[in-house]
Protein backbone atom coordinates (compact mmCIF):
# COMPACT_ATOMS: atom_id res chain seq x y z
CA UNK A 1 0.00 0.00 0.00
CA UNK A 2 1.37 3.74 -0.51
CA UNK A 3 1.78 5.33 2.71
CA UNK A 4 1.33 8.72 1.40
CA UNK A 5 -2.32 7.96 0.08
CA UNK A 6 -2.94 6.21 3.34
CA UNK A 7 -2.12 9.18 5.31
CA UNK A 8 -3.79 11.22 2.95
CA UNK A 9 -6.93 9.17 3.70
CA UNK A 10 -6.29 9.38 7.41
CA UNK A 11 -5.87 13.22 7.56
CA UNK A 12 -8.91 13.39 5.51
CA UNK A 13 -10.86 11.35 7.97
CA UNK A 14 -9.61 13.58 10.91
CA UNK A 15 -10.55 17.05 9.82
CA UNK A 16 -14.04 15.36 8.36
CA UNK A 17 -14.62 14.05 11.83
CA UNK A 18 -14.06 17.62 13.51
CA UNK A 19 -18.08 18.25 13.21
CA UNK A 20 -19.79 21.31 14.90
CA UNK A 21 -21.17 19.69 18.33
CA UNK A 22 -25.18 19.80 18.97
CA UNK A 23 -26.07 22.78 20.49
CA UNK A 24 -28.51 22.69 23.61
CA UNK A 25 -31.05 24.15 21.44
CA UNK A 26 -30.84 21.41 19.12
CA UNK A 27 -31.22 19.27 21.85
CA UNK A 28 -34.41 20.36 22.86
CA UNK A 29 -35.92 18.25 20.25
CA UNK A 30 -35.11 15.20 22.28
CA UNK A 31 -38.36 14.23 23.96
CA UNK A 32 -40.96 16.57 21.85
CA UNK A 33 -40.36 16.67 18.48
CA UNK A 34 -37.71 13.78 18.32
CA UNK A 35 -37.95 10.84 20.84
CA UNK A 36 -35.20 11.08 23.42
CA UNK A 37 -32.79 8.41 20.99
CA UNK A 38 -33.82 10.88 18.27
CA UNK A 39 -36.26 9.40 15.80
CA UNK A 40 -38.82 11.21 14.46
CA UNK A 41 -41.81 11.35 16.79
CA UNK A 42 -44.22 11.72 14.43
CA UNK A 43 -45.93 9.51 12.20
CA UNK A 44 -45.56 10.04 8.51
CA UNK A 45 -47.71 11.73 6.53
CA UNK A 46 -49.33 8.90 4.83
CA UNK A 47 -50.01 7.17 8.19
CA UNK A 48 -48.23 4.16 7.05
CA UNK A 49 -46.18 4.65 9.78
CA UNK A 50 -47.34 5.19 13.38
CA UNK A 51 -46.18 8.08 15.63
CA UNK A 52 -43.82 6.45 18.85
CA UNK A 53 -45.70 6.37 21.82
CA UNK A 54 -43.42 4.49 23.82
CA UNK A 55 -42.57 0.95 22.35
CA UNK A 56 -43.77 -2.11 23.89
CA UNK A 57 -42.92 -2.62 27.52
CA UNK A 58 -45.93 -4.96 28.32
CA UNK A 59 -45.61 -8.24 27.59
CA UNK A 60 -48.49 -10.25 25.85
CA UNK A 61 -50.66 -12.94 26.94
CA UNK A 62 -49.07 -16.14 26.40
CA UNK A 63 -45.01 -15.12 27.52
CA UNK A 64 -43.49 -17.23 29.91
CA UNK A 65 -40.60 -15.15 31.41
CA UNK A 66 -37.17 -17.76 31.35
CA UNK A 67 -38.38 -19.92 28.57
CA UNK A 68 -36.06 -18.54 26.42
CA UNK A 69 -39.45 -17.79 23.96
CA UNK A 70 -41.03 -14.44 23.93
CA UNK A 71 -45.18 -14.65 22.48
CA UNK A 72 -45.82 -12.69 19.28
CA UNK A 73 -47.98 -9.91 20.44
CA UNK A 74 -49.00 -9.45 16.68
CA UNK A 75 -49.73 -12.89 16.03
CA UNK A 76 -53.04 -12.37 14.66
CA UNK A 77 -52.87 -9.79 12.38
CA UNK A 78 -52.76 -10.57 8.41
CA UNK A 79 -50.78 -8.99 5.92
CA UNK A 80 -51.30 -5.05 4.85
CA UNK A 81 -50.47 -6.54 1.37
CA UNK A 82 -48.10 -8.92 -0.49
CA UNK A 83 -44.87 -7.06 -2.57
CA UNK A 84 -43.77 -10.08 -5.16
CA UNK A 85 -42.03 -10.17 -8.82
CA UNK A 86 -45.25 -9.10 -10.04
CA UNK A 87 -45.40 -5.80 -8.54
CA UNK A 88 -42.11 -5.08 -6.50
CA UNK A 89 -41.34 -2.47 -9.52
CA UNK A 90 -44.12 -0.21 -7.69
CA UNK A 91 -42.41 -0.37 -4.43
CA UNK A 92 -39.05 -0.26 -5.64
CA UNK A 93 -37.97 3.06 -3.48
CA UNK A 94 -38.25 1.87 -0.19
CA UNK A 95 -36.46 -1.73 -1.19
CA UNK A 96 -32.83 -2.22 -1.06
CA UNK A 97 -30.85 -3.34 -3.46
CA UNK A 98 -30.84 -7.00 -2.04
CA UNK A 99 -34.52 -7.54 -1.76
CA UNK A 100 -34.87 -6.14 -5.90
CA UNK A 101 -32.04 -8.74 -6.38
CA UNK A 102 -34.24 -11.57 -5.42
CA UNK A 103 -37.77 -10.46 -7.38
CA UNK A 104 -35.17 -10.27 -10.49
CA UNK A 105 -33.85 -13.66 -9.91
CA UNK A 106 -36.74 -15.57 -8.44
CA UNK A 107 -40.32 -15.59 -9.61
CA UNK A 108 -41.23 -17.40 -6.20
CA UNK A 109 -40.14 -14.75 -3.43
CA UNK A 110 -42.66 -12.39 -2.09
CA UNK A 111 -42.44 -9.99 0.98
CA UNK A 112 -45.45 -10.07 3.33
CA UNK A 113 -45.99 -6.19 4.56
CA UNK A 114 -47.90 -6.22 7.57
CA UNK A 115 -48.89 -2.90 9.98
CA UNK A 116 -46.24 -1.03 11.74
CA UNK A 117 -45.31 -0.87 15.03
CA UNK A 118 -42.49 0.98 16.58
CA UNK A 119 -42.21 -1.34 19.82
CA UNK A 120 -38.71 -0.44 20.25
CA UNK A 121 -37.84 0.67 23.98
CA UNK A 122 -35.31 1.12 26.01
CA UNK A 123 -34.75 1.85 30.16
CA UNK A 124 -35.21 4.85 31.87
CA UNK A 125 -31.65 5.41 32.67
CA UNK A 126 -30.59 4.64 29.06
CA UNK A 127 -32.73 7.13 27.82
CA UNK A 128 -31.57 9.41 29.90
CA UNK A 129 -28.16 8.90 29.44
CA UNK A 130 -29.29 9.37 25.68
CA UNK A 131 -30.53 13.03 26.00
CA UNK A 132 -27.39 13.77 28.17
CA UNK A 133 -25.03 12.34 25.58
CA UNK A 134 -26.65 14.57 22.97
CA UNK A 135 -24.60 17.71 23.82
CA UNK A 136 -21.60 16.37 25.48
CA UNK A 137 -20.61 13.09 23.66
CA UNK A 138 -17.75 13.36 21.12
CA UNK A 139 -15.77 10.87 18.65
CA UNK A 140 -11.86 11.18 19.19
CA UNK A 141 -9.64 10.44 16.17
CA UNK A 142 -11.21 11.99 13.52
CA UNK A 143 -14.72 9.75 14.05
CA UNK A 144 -12.60 6.37 14.56
CA UNK A 145 -13.26 6.50 18.32
CA UNK A 146 -15.52 7.57 20.90
CA UNK A 147 -15.09 9.29 24.19
CA UNK A 148 -15.53 7.21 27.16
CA UNK A 149 -17.71 9.90 28.77
CA UNK A 150 -20.48 9.11 26.65
CA UNK A 151 -20.67 5.03 28.45
CA UNK A 152 -24.73 4.08 29.60
CA UNK A 153 -26.65 5.69 26.13
CA UNK A 154 -26.81 6.18 22.56
CA UNK A 155 -23.59 8.10 22.03
CA UNK A 156 -25.19 10.81 19.14
CA UNK A 157 -28.88 10.43 19.06
CA UNK A 158 -28.87 13.81 16.72
CA UNK A 159 -26.09 12.12 14.73
CA UNK A 160 -24.55 14.66 12.07
CA UNK A 161 -21.82 12.13 10.48
CA UNK A 162 -21.64 9.11 8.96
CA UNK A 163 -18.71 7.80 12.19
CA UNK A 164 -21.06 8.97 14.75
CA UNK A 165 -24.61 6.82 13.21
CA UNK A 166 -22.52 3.60 12.70
CA UNK A 167 -20.66 4.20 16.48
CA UNK A 168 -24.51 4.58 17.35
CA UNK A 169 -25.36 1.16 15.79
CA UNK A 170 -22.05 -0.40 17.22
CA UNK A 171 -22.95 1.30 21.02
CA UNK A 172 -26.88 0.74 20.35
CA UNK A 173 -28.74 -0.46 23.41
CA UNK A 174 -29.82 -4.38 23.38
CA UNK A 175 -29.71 -5.84 26.53
CA UNK A 176 -26.97 -5.80 28.94
CA UNK A 177 -25.49 -9.42 28.99
CA UNK A 178 -26.78 -12.27 27.01
CA UNK A 179 -26.91 -15.99 25.92
CA UNK A 180 -27.81 -17.67 23.50
CA UNK A 181 -27.71 -21.16 21.88
CA UNK A 182 -27.66 -20.99 18.00
CA UNK A 183 -27.31 -22.38 14.42
CA UNK A 184 -26.10 -21.31 11.28
CA UNK A 185 -27.00 -22.71 7.95
CA UNK A 186 -25.49 -22.14 4.45
CA UNK A 187 -27.58 -23.29 1.38
CA UNK A 188 -25.59 -23.73 -1.65
CA UNK A 189 -26.30 -22.61 -5.31
CA UNK A 190 -27.96 -26.32 -5.42
CA UNK A 191 -30.82 -25.23 -2.97
CA UNK A 192 -29.23 -27.46 -0.03
CA UNK A 193 -28.89 -26.59 3.35
CA UNK A 194 -25.81 -27.82 5.78
CA UNK A 195 -26.04 -27.05 9.02
CA UNK A 196 -22.17 -25.14 9.65
CA UNK A 197 -22.09 -24.45 13.43
CA UNK A 198 -24.24 -24.73 16.56
CA UNK A 199 -22.91 -22.92 19.25
CA UNK A 200 -23.28 -21.86 22.81
CA UNK A 201 -22.72 -17.90 23.25
CA UNK A 202 -22.65 -15.58 25.58
CA UNK A 203 -22.34 -11.81 24.71
CA UNK A 204 -21.73 -8.33 27.02
CA UNK A 205 -21.83 -4.65 26.23
CA UNK A 206 -20.07 -3.45 29.16
CA UNK A 207 -20.33 0.13 27.67
CA UNK A 208 -24.05 -0.16 29.77
CA UNK A 209 -22.65 -1.69 32.75
CA UNK A 210 -22.77 0.84 35.84
CA UNK A 211 -20.51 -1.29 37.70
CA UNK A 212 -17.36 -2.83 35.47
CA UNK A 213 -16.14 -5.11 38.08
CA UNK A 214 -12.45 -5.10 37.27
CA UNK A 215 -13.22 -4.32 32.95
CA UNK A 216 -11.14 -2.48 31.41
CA UNK A 217 -12.98 1.44 30.93
CA UNK A 218 -12.19 1.32 27.07
CA UNK A 219 -14.30 -2.55 26.64
CA UNK A 220 -17.57 -1.62 24.98
CA UNK A 221 -18.12 -5.41 23.79
CA UNK A 222 -17.15 -9.09 24.84
CA UNK A 223 -18.40 -12.07 23.04
CA UNK A 224 -17.24 -15.71 22.87
CA UNK A 225 -18.87 -18.74 21.50
CA UNK A 226 -18.47 -22.44 22.24
CA UNK A 227 -18.70 -24.98 19.06
CA UNK A 228 -20.81 -27.99 19.40
CA UNK A 229 -21.53 -29.16 16.23
CA UNK A 230 -19.92 -30.20 13.80
CA UNK A 231 -18.02 -33.35 15.40
CA UNK A 232 -14.71 -31.84 13.71
CA UNK A 233 -15.37 -28.71 15.29
CA UNK A 234 -16.64 -29.67 18.56
CA UNK A 235 -14.83 -27.94 21.74
CA UNK A 236 -13.93 -24.82 19.93
CA UNK A 237 -13.83 -21.13 21.87
CA UNK A 238 -13.72 -18.15 20.28
CA UNK A 239 -13.67 -14.90 21.74
CA UNK A 240 -13.79 -10.82 20.56
CA UNK A 241 -13.16 -7.96 22.47
CA UNK A 242 -13.62 -4.04 20.92
CA UNK A 243 -12.35 -1.14 22.28
CA UNK A 244 -13.94 2.83 22.03
CA UNK A 245 -10.76 3.96 20.68
CA UNK A 246 -9.72 0.86 18.32
CA UNK A 247 -6.45 2.57 16.72
CA UNK A 248 -4.83 2.43 20.33
CA UNK A 249 -6.28 -1.05 21.41
CA UNK A 250 -7.68 -2.96 18.34
CA UNK A 251 -9.82 -5.91 18.47
CA UNK A 252 -8.62 -8.42 20.79
CA UNK A 253 -9.60 -12.26 19.64
CA UNK A 254 -8.69 -15.58 20.65
CA UNK A 255 -9.09 -18.85 19.81
CA UNK A 256 -8.61 -22.24 20.97
CA UNK A 257 -8.90 -26.16 19.48
CA UNK A 258 -8.88 -29.08 21.10
CA UNK A 259 -6.68 -30.57 18.66
CA UNK A 260 -3.87 -27.56 19.21
CA UNK A 261 -4.97 -27.71 23.31
CA UNK A 262 -3.38 -23.79 23.75
CA UNK A 263 -5.55 -20.48 23.30
CA UNK A 264 -3.84 -18.18 20.61
CA UNK A 265 -4.65 -14.39 19.93
CA UNK A 266 -6.02 -14.60 16.41
CA UNK A 267 -5.86 -10.82 15.11
CA UNK A 268 -7.39 -11.93 12.09
CA UNK A 269 -10.66 -11.95 12.95
CA UNK A 270 -11.65 -8.83 11.57
CA UNK A 271 -12.31 -6.80 8.81
CA UNK A 272 -12.85 -9.21 5.56
CA UNK A 273 -12.07 -12.19 7.19
CA UNK A 274 -14.80 -14.29 5.95
CA UNK A 275 -16.38 -16.34 9.30
CA UNK A 276 -15.50 -19.91 9.27
CA UNK A 277 -18.44 -20.73 11.29
CA UNK A 278 -20.86 -18.98 9.10
CA UNK A 279 -19.66 -21.15 6.30
CA UNK A 280 -17.17 -17.90 4.71
CA UNK A 281 -20.37 -16.46 3.06
CA UNK A 282 -20.12 -13.17 5.83
CA UNK A 283 -16.92 -11.44 6.74
CA UNK A 284 -16.20 -10.74 10.52
CA UNK A 285 -17.00 -6.69 9.99
CA UNK A 286 -20.61 -8.25 8.83
CA UNK A 287 -21.22 -9.36 12.65
CA UNK A 288 -24.42 -7.80 13.01
CA UNK A 289 -24.27 -6.13 9.87
CA UNK A 290 -21.30 -4.37 10.81
CA UNK A 291 -18.40 -4.37 13.82
CA UNK A 292 -14.80 -2.89 14.40
CA UNK A 293 -12.58 -0.68 13.20
CA UNK A 294 -14.10 2.34 10.81
CA UNK A 295 -10.79 2.92 9.56
CA UNK A 296 -10.27 1.29 5.95
CA UNK A 297 -13.79 3.56 4.86
CA UNK A 298 -15.35 6.93 4.16
CA UNK A 299 -18.75 6.83 6.09
CA UNK A 300 -20.86 9.53 4.55
CA UNK A 301 -24.57 9.95 6.24
CA UNK A 302 -26.84 10.38 3.30
CA UNK A 303 -30.48 10.94 5.23
CA UNK A 304 -33.37 9.27 6.34
CA UNK A 305 -35.39 7.24 4.65
CA UNK A 306 -38.54 4.85 4.14
CA UNK A 307 -37.74 1.23 3.94
CA UNK A 308 -39.79 -1.93 4.18
CA UNK A 309 -37.22 -4.03 6.96
CA UNK A 310 -37.74 -7.39 8.69
CA UNK A 311 -39.64 -6.09 12.22
CA UNK A 312 -41.15 -7.38 15.06
CA UNK A 313 -40.10 -10.77 13.51
CA UNK A 314 -41.34 -13.24 16.56
CA UNK A 315 -42.98 -16.06 13.77
CA UNK A 316 -39.03 -16.16 12.33
CA UNK A 317 -37.18 -16.59 15.87
CA UNK A 318 -39.99 -18.62 17.53
CA UNK A 319 -42.65 -19.85 15.38
CA UNK A 320 -40.94 -21.13 12.42
CA UNK A 321 -39.08 -24.50 12.90
CA UNK A 322 -35.66 -26.32 10.88
CA UNK A 323 -37.43 -27.59 8.22
CA UNK A 324 -39.57 -24.75 7.53
CA UNK A 325 -37.00 -21.67 6.80
CA UNK A 326 -35.54 -22.70 3.70
CA UNK A 327 -36.08 -22.36 -0.02
CA UNK A 328 -33.85 -23.12 -2.93
CA UNK A 329 -32.66 -19.66 -3.52
CA UNK A 330 -34.25 -17.63 -0.43
CA UNK A 331 -35.16 -18.54 3.04
CA UNK A 332 -39.05 -19.28 3.02
CA UNK A 333 -41.26 -15.92 2.96
CA UNK A 334 -43.75 -17.45 5.46
CA UNK A 335 -41.66 -17.50 8.20
CA UNK A 336 -40.73 -13.23 7.53
CA UNK A 337 -42.99 -9.97 8.66
CA UNK A 338 -42.19 -7.10 6.84
CA UNK A 339 -42.93 -3.72 8.10
CA UNK A 340 -42.41 -0.16 6.47
CA UNK A 341 -40.42 1.64 9.06
CA UNK A 342 -37.96 4.92 8.98
CA UNK A 343 -34.19 4.37 8.37
CA UNK A 344 -30.97 6.35 8.63
CA UNK A 345 -28.83 5.55 5.46
CA UNK A 346 -25.29 5.21 5.40
CA UNK A 347 -23.46 5.26 2.37
CA UNK A 348 -19.44 3.64 3.19
CA UNK A 349 -16.81 3.67 0.72
CA UNK A 350 -13.80 2.55 0.69
CA UNK A 351 -10.71 4.72 1.19
CA UNK A 352 -8.22 5.34 -1.58
CA UNK A 353 -4.47 3.23 -0.52
CA UNK A 354 -6.56 0.58 1.82
CA UNK A 355 -8.01 -2.97 0.61
CA UNK A 356 -11.17 -5.08 1.42
CA UNK A 357 -13.42 -7.41 -0.27
CA UNK A 358 -15.89 -4.23 -1.22
CA UNK A 359 -15.69 -1.37 -2.62
CA UNK A 360 -18.49 0.17 -1.29
CA UNK A 361 -21.44 -0.86 1.21
CA UNK A 362 -24.55 0.53 2.47
CA UNK A 363 -26.90 0.76 5.35
CA UNK A 364 -30.42 1.14 6.75
CA UNK A 365 -30.03 1.70 10.32
CA UNK A 366 -33.69 1.55 12.02
CA UNK A 367 -34.36 5.40 13.26
CA UNK A 368 -35.89 4.04 16.37
CA UNK A 369 -33.31 0.97 17.71
CA UNK A 370 -29.82 1.24 15.55
CA UNK A 371 -29.98 -1.36 14.47
CA UNK A 372 -29.02 -2.37 10.87
CA UNK A 373 -31.86 -3.52 8.98
CA UNK A 374 -30.67 -3.78 5.83
CA UNK A 375 -27.46 -3.82 4.07
CA UNK A 376 -26.05 -3.93 0.39
CA UNK A 377 -22.07 -4.14 -0.32
CA UNK A 378 -20.58 -4.03 -3.90
CA UNK A 379 -17.39 -5.23 -5.23
CA UNK A 380 -14.69 -2.96 -6.90
CA UNK A 381 -16.46 -3.36 -10.64
CA UNK A 382 -19.76 -1.80 -8.57
CA UNK A 383 -21.92 -5.03 -9.02
CA UNK A 384 -24.02 -6.24 -5.92
CA UNK A 385 -22.03 -8.53 -4.37
CA UNK A 386 -24.37 -9.44 -0.63
CA UNK A 387 -26.81 -8.25 0.89
CA UNK A 388 -28.03 -9.16 4.74
CA UNK A 389 -31.26 -8.76 6.18
CA UNK A 390 -31.43 -8.61 9.65
CA UNK A 391 -34.81 -9.23 11.81
CA UNK A 392 -35.69 -7.43 14.58
CA UNK A 393 -37.83 -8.66 17.88
CA UNK A 394 -38.30 -6.00 21.26
CA UNK A 395 -37.84 -7.93 24.51
CA UNK A 396 -40.49 -6.29 26.35
CA UNK A 397 -39.69 -7.90 29.66
CA UNK A 398 -36.23 -5.99 29.95
CA UNK A 399 -36.75 -3.10 27.13
CA UNK A 400 -34.56 -3.98 25.00
CA UNK A 401 -34.66 -4.12 21.06
CA UNK A 402 -33.13 -7.41 19.83
CA UNK A 403 -31.53 -8.26 16.51
CA UNK A 404 -29.61 -11.43 16.06
CA UNK A 405 -31.34 -13.19 13.10
CA UNK A 406 -30.02 -12.58 10.12
CA UNK A 407 -29.96 -13.76 6.24
CA UNK A 408 -26.74 -13.39 3.91
CA UNK A 409 -27.18 -13.24 0.52
CA UNK A 410 -24.11 -14.10 -1.84
CA UNK A 411 -25.34 -12.96 -5.10
CA UNK A 412 -22.02 -14.11 -6.76
CA UNK A 413 -21.70 -17.64 -5.66
CA UNK A 414 -26.04 -17.78 -5.39
CA UNK A 415 -25.80 -19.20 -1.82
CA UNK A 416 -27.18 -18.03 1.26
CA UNK A 417 -26.97 -18.47 5.06
CA UNK A 418 -29.11 -18.22 7.62
CA UNK A 419 -27.46 -16.68 10.82
CA UNK A 420 -28.66 -17.46 14.55
CA UNK A 421 -31.25 -19.75 14.08
CA UNK A 422 -32.51 -20.00 17.91
CA UNK A 423 -33.13 -23.38 19.74
CA UNK A 424 -35.83 -23.68 21.23
CA UNK A 425 -35.56 -21.99 24.96
CA UNK A 426 -31.86 -21.01 23.70
CA UNK A 427 -32.39 -17.20 24.09
CA UNK A 428 -31.77 -15.52 27.49
CA UNK A 429 -31.40 -12.65 29.37
CA UNK A 430 -28.62 -12.30 32.10
CA UNK A 431 -29.23 -9.94 34.77
CA UNK A 432 -26.24 -10.12 36.73
CA UNK A 433 -22.87 -9.40 34.90
CA UNK A 434 -20.17 -12.21 34.70
CA UNK A 435 -17.13 -11.14 36.73
CA UNK A 436 -13.88 -10.23 35.15
CA UNK A 437 -12.03 -13.30 36.33
CA UNK A 438 -14.74 -15.50 34.84
CA UNK A 439 -14.25 -13.77 31.04
CA UNK A 440 -10.94 -14.20 31.10
CA UNK A 441 -10.36 -16.80 28.03
CA UNK A 442 -8.21 -19.36 30.29
CA UNK A 443 -10.98 -19.19 32.91
CA UNK A 444 -13.57 -20.22 29.54
CA UNK A 445 -11.70 -22.62 27.79
CA UNK A 446 -11.14 -24.26 31.70
CA UNK A 447 -15.03 -24.25 32.39
CA UNK A 448 -15.94 -24.67 28.83
CA UNK A 449 -13.90 -27.89 28.11
CA UNK A 450 -14.85 -29.43 31.63
CA UNK A 451 -18.43 -30.34 30.46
Amino acid sequence: MNTNRILAALLAGLAAGAQAQVTPDEAKQLGSTLTQVGATKAANKEGTIPAYTGGLTKAPPGFKAGSGVWADPFKDEAPLMRIDAKNWQQHADKLSEGQKELFKKNPGFYMDVYPSHRTGAMPEEVLAKTVRNATTCKTTKGGLGVDQACRGGIPFPIAKTGNEMMWNQQLRYKADTTTRSSRSWVVDSSGKAVMTSQQQTFEETPYYHADLDGRDDQMYWRTYSVTSAPIRKAGEVTGLMDFLDPTQKPRRAWSYAPGQRRIKLAPEFSYDTPVASMGGVTLFDELFVFSGQMDRFDFKLVGKKEMYVPYNAYKLYFGCGVEEQFKEKYPNPACWRWELHRTWVVEATLKQGFRHAYAKRTYYIDEDTYSAMLYDAYDRSGQLYRSIFNSMIQLYDVNAPYSVKNVIFDFNKGMYALVNDGLVGGYGVVTKPRSNRDLNPETIVAKETAR
